[in-house]
């Protein structure tokens, strides 16, 4: 594994996002100087975390920008995508954001000689979907290994953390309802990953010259149906609620009507997602490969705040 000492700076671009701060934090903890690319710089907040050894400094870049991506990369070492668009607005489309855009930052990587280069994907990732975010973020995937063949990608399943949206937003809906709707049966598996060990993994994946021109999916040490994870929030909440099975056509239906909203609490790409197992696959390098050890979702619960 190469030394931290052959990474002096590193670029993460969406650096100010869920993921992307932790990652900051990471890095500027191993001495690295971290550069966070973001549309608005000017908004960024220096990440709290573990003490910072390396420098952080917010810069402008916008990954449908080729030419900004260039500035953004221009004395950087190694390479993070960390973009991840959940809901269209105007010109900020799927399609944009996550295939021209992915393929903006691998492309500049590539001529400025930067072998190191993470691309954050997701399980999931289909060019068969009906979601047309699932779609862009697997063309994305296609578009980046063209462009930088040396690049690690790394594909999460369901991230949590005590700030999370997914396990905080299933405990806020028991909290206001007696009964939580199941998507389908809630027999749909899930692998959620901590926060921290996809962080981890990124700083495995940009020191370790044999991760390269690889794909990882991480998932956590456990596999849960939806129905079990809602039991386990609810036991950990201390509340009792009636699940109702949903088919997925109601929910179809009812994201068709809360796609008119300007930030729906429910995306047509979460349904998809949900309707298949979403799980490490069989074979796949995972972050057991990349020699980080799976953080069980049961030991992180007692740091939310329900």
């Amino acid at each position: 594994m190469a030394s931290v000492k052959d990474v002096g700076r590193a670029v993460v671009f969406g650096g100010s996002g869920f993921l992307g701060r932790r990652i900051v934090e990471w890095l500027a903890a191993e001495g690295i100087e971290t550069r966070v690319a973001v549309r608005h710089p000017e908004a960024v907040v220096t990440p709290e975390g573990p003490a910072s050894v390396g420098e952080i400094h917010a810069v402008y870049a916008d990954v449908r920008d080729e030419s900004s991506v260039a500035l953004a990369i221009e004395g950087c070492d190694a390479v993070v995508n960390a973009v991840g668009l959940y809901v269209e607005q105007g010109s900020e489309t799927f399609e944009a954001v996550h295939e021209p855009g992915a393929m903006n930052v691998a492309h500049r990587a590539t001529a400025r000689g930067i072998a190191r280069l993470t691309h954050i994907s997701g399980i999931g990732a289909d060019l068969e979907s009906e979601s047309s975010y699932v779609r862009a973020r697997a063309k994305g995937d296609l578009m980046v290994k063209d462009a930088c063949p040396s690049a690690t990608i790394l594909c999460p399943s369901v991230i949590f953390s005590p700030d999370d949206t997914f396990v905080n937003t299933l405990a806020e809906i028991a909290k206001r309802s007696p009964v939580l709707p199941l998507f389908g049966s809630g027999a749909t598996k899930l692998q959620p990953v901590y926060i921290g060990d996809v962080a981890a993994a990124v700083v495995k994946a940009i020191h370790d010259p044999n991760a390269r021109g690889k794909t990882y999916e991480l998932g956590g040490p456990r596999r849960y149906s939806y129905r079990a994870l809602i039991e386990l929030v609810l036991r950990q909440a201390g509340r009792r609620r009636l699940l109702l099975p949903v088919p997925f056509p109601i929910w179809d239906l009812l994201v068709s009507l809360a796609s008119v909203l300007p930030h729906p609490p429910l995306t047509r790409a979460q349904v998809t997602l949900m309707k298949s197992d979403n799980v490490v696959g069989k074979g796949q390098l995972s972050l057991a490969d990349l020699g980080v050890e799976a953080k069980p979702l049961e030991d992180v619960l007692t740091q939310y705040v329900f």
